[in-house]
């Protein structure tokens, strides 16, 4: 049984080690980005079916591509990417374990034999004294340098610097993979919503964007005001609600946010997303009398109540229904209130916000109308939690290190031969490295400069 399990994870690392698979999973998730952009993403299902018909919205919503980047398969992609570059940066580590982490290596002056970048020169001095008098330079310019005698009582120094530049191509593929797993946990274990809230009023569910469920936050907000103002066109300028975030009734936290100023608490965003109006709730009635036809006006809130003169009763204003409906008719917003008559029983008066005179139908002997509704704001927030945002952040970081030792750091090594020469020393200067090359020859005249003056 050994064999086989052996035989198919090795397959499976072959297989993950491909990169072929690299490519075709990069193919693939920017294939599926470019549908995320076309297919408009979390709108309502009328919207979908206006644009597909029915069989489309069908066929789309099977695949799960109204709400793409939360899909089952999409996030499958993502982590057959991650995997796949997990497998393919441990096998190329491996391979390189020794050059990587190992210690300096053994100096052996045939490693520089065919290295372009070289300069030679002879000195008065012999081997050793040149060896005293180059070898402190040679350290400064190298991390790890190790010195030999050679076979013809010469000596030769290796250096080399910039070793741990090659860990620069890992860094970039350990990056993309943190923003692969902060994009992963973010969309598992974070939510996207939105909630409107009149000024004065408090709540604490949210709207999700993607299912439509309603979300309880662990705190409530409260908008305490709202303000905005408008450039000399007539366009909004700023608008900024005045939040305050409640825990079991208590305040816990106060402060206005603007666009692009957003408000942070326990890990979830709010941000000021729009704004609108809404029918107040203090509001300006007229009572006409039908037999003297005088009109008599009255500012009322819910719970006032008004004796109407001529004795025609008494009217209490009850509260503002939204979305109210009349005989199975949807009228809008609507004014509930109680009419109280000189005789008979009290009678509930509906008064539709959007049509004032309403109440004539109720044929009366007084008729109540809506003259003025005092118009009160409400802000509309975006709220989101996104726990991998931390996570993507390490991942942008690592990366700008990781392409900045990559392509702007070099690992060299150098080879300083000093041979016996007519009673002085002939000295070479050798170096190699894994990138750069261009530069190496007027590295090593430089070098080489330094070393003459020694």
């Amino acid at each position: 049984m050994t064999a086989p399990r052996s035989s198919v994870g090795a397959a499976l690392r072959e297989g993950f080690a491909s990169i072929r698979l690299t490519i075709v999973l990069l193919l693939l998730l920017a294939g599926t980005s470019i549908l995320g952009t076309l297919i408009p993403q979390n709108e309502a299902p009328a919207t979908y079916r206006a644009l597909f018909g029915d069989t489309g919205y069908r066929f789309f919503r099977a695949l799960d591509l109204f709400d793409l980047y939360h899909s089952w398969w999409f996030q499958l992609l993502v982590l057959l990417l991650a995997v796949n570059l997990v497998v393919c940066s441990v096998e190329r580590v491996s391979r390189q374990w020794a050059l990587l982490t190992g210690k300096t290596p053994v100096p052996d002056p045939r490693r520089f034999e065919g290295a372009e970048a070289r300069a030679a020169f002879e000195d008065p001095r012999a081997p050793a004294a040149l060896l005293a008098a180059v070898e402190p330079l040679f350290r400064r310019r190298f991390r790890r340098v190790a010195v030999r005698e050679t076979q013809t009582g010469g000596r030769f120094l290796f250096g080399e610097s910039g070793r741990g530049s090659r860990w620069g191509v890992y860094a970039v593929h350990a990056s993309v993979l943190l923003l692969l797993v902060g994009g992963l946990i973010g969309s598992r274990f974070g939510f996207d919503g939105f909630v409107n809230i009149p000024e004065g009023e408090t709540v604490q569910t949210i709207q999700l964007r993607n299912t439509g469920e309603r979300l309880r936050l662990p705190f409530a907000i409260r908008c305490e005001s709202f303000t905005v103002r408008f450039y000399e066109t007539g366009a909004p300028s700023e608008f900024r609600s005045r939040l305050v975030l409640l825990e079991e009734g208590r305040e816990v936290l106060r402060r206005d946010i603007l666009v692009n100023d957003p408000l942070e608490y326990r890990g979830i965003t709010i941000y000021q997303s729009s704004y609108g109006t809404l029918p107040g709730r203090e509001v300006q009635l007229s009572f006409t009398s039908r037999e003297t036809g005088m009109i008599y006006t009255r500012e009322m809130k819910p719970g006032d109540e008004f004796a109407i003169p001529e004795g025609l009763g008494t009217f209490v204003l009850l509260d503002l229904r939204p979305n109210a409906s009349f005989r199975g008719s949807p009228v809008g917003d609507a004014f509930v209130g109680r009419l109280i008559p000189r005789e008979g029983e009290a009678v509930e008066v509906l008064l539709p916000v959007r049509f004032p005179t309403f109440d004539r139908m109720r044929r009366g002997e007084v008729v109540i109308a809506v003259e003025e509704v005092k118009q009160r704001h409400y802000t509309g927030l975006q709220v989101n939690r996104d726990p991998g945002v931390p996570v993507v952040y390490a991942g942008f970081v690592l990366m700008l290190v990781g392409c900045y030792v990559t392509f702007f750091r070099a690992h060299r090594q150098a080879g300083l031969r000093l041979e016996p020469h007519g009673g002085g020393s002939r000295v070479v200067l050798a170096m190699t490295a894994n990138k750069n090359r261009a530069a190496l020859p007027s590295a090593v005249e430089r070098l080489a400069r330094e070393l003459r003056r020694r």
